[in-house]
């Protein structure tokens, strides 16, 4: 079966979260959970991240109910980050290293 163009996108994220032994989780989407949560919920060196994926060039889509989310946990301090591609990932990885 072949993969969306967010689906490539979010393996993308996967390969380098592990790569770097960062710690994620990726919440169900059934129904059951909160609408509207991103994609994946990390923790960075002790910094909470979380992570909505979308297809290339798509970056910009971000629904009503994941704005929310996204505006809420910025409000406590949280950082998101919006990727269509995972050279975003890349910066925000060196940036921590390079303790920026």
């Amino acid at each position: 079966m072949a993969r969306t163009p967010e689906g490539r996108v979010k393996d993308d994220v996967k390969k380098r979260l592990k790569q770097h032994d960062i710690w994620y989780f990726c919440p169900m989407q059934n129904g059951f959970g909160v609408v509207g949560i991103p994609d994946f919920i990390c923790c960075v060196n002790g910094h909470f991240l979380a992570i909505e994926t979308k297809a290339p060039g798509k970056a910009n889509n971000t629904t009503p109910n994941q704005d929310r989310v996204i505006k809420e946990i910025r409000e406590h301090w949280g950082t998101v980050l919006i990727i269509d591609d995972v050279e975003i990932l890349d910066m925000y990885i060196k940036g921590l290293k390079d303790g920026k």
